[in-house]
């Protein structure tokens, strides 16, 4: 219960954004084609909580506080859940239903298997990201969440094959990742967590009275 009021926040702004882009779809209130717009917001959604999730790590490593990793977990499942709303309004706005053109739509266009293949390593890591898995899977389970890398690589190619002409806002979550994975090489990380044991010691040394 330490950190419960960080993690009922984190869940009441994830839960909140997409009724909001829903509600607004419904009125029409998105431009000519409010399908598509809500797609590609909950796609983005999900890119910035898949970057907050890998920004988790880092940031306890600077400060030292436990609240960041506390929510790590329940980003990466809220991370999904935009992935899965971006998949289903792909398919109801875009497709009109019609499911059995999925396979045809993977074929003709690149982008759509790429934006699959990180929805299915999203899935994997949702679906293990419990205590069960981690006592069953042992060493193995820090392997496999390390797809997160790959995922991020991934969701950033789709997303530059949808945007292609507007590649401004693509810069700037391509710039922010590319700074979080530099953050995970074992060399910056060591730092990281010096620079925090620094930091405490300093907090932590008994002031000399003259």
């Amino acid at each position: 219960m330490r950190y419960a009021w960080w993690r009922i926040a984190v869940f009441t702004c994830a839960a909140s954004v997409p009724c909001y882009w829903l509600a607004l779809a419904w009125q029409f209130a998105l431009g000519p084609d409010p399908g598509k717009v809500l797609v590609d917001n909950l796609g983005q959604g999900a890119l910035v909580l898949l970057l907050l999730t890998l920004g988790m790590t880092p940031l306890q490593r600077v400060t030292g506080w436990g609240g960041w990793l506390a929510v790590r977990r329940q980003l990466g499942l809220w991370t999904f859940s935009y992935a899965l709303l971006h998949l289903t309004s792909y398919l109801y706005f875009l497709l009109g239903g019609e499911f059995s053109r999925l396979g045809e739509e993977l074929q003709e266009r690149p982008y759509i298997l790429v934006g699959m293949l990180g929805f299915l390593g999203l899935t994997a890591l949702s679906l293990t990201s419990n205590r069960w898995s981690m006592r069953r899977l042992g060493k193995r389970w820090k392997a496999l969440h390390r797809l997160i890398y790959l995922i991020i690589i991934v969701a950033l190619l789709h997303m530059l094959w949808v945007v292609r002409s507007d590649v401004g806002r693509w810069f700037l979550y391509a710039a922010i990742a590319t700074a979080l994975l530099a953050l995970r090489i074992p060399v910056v990380a060591i730092a990281l967590g010096k620079l925090q044991r620094g930091k405490k010691k300093i907090r932590n040394k008994p002031e000399i009275n003259g």
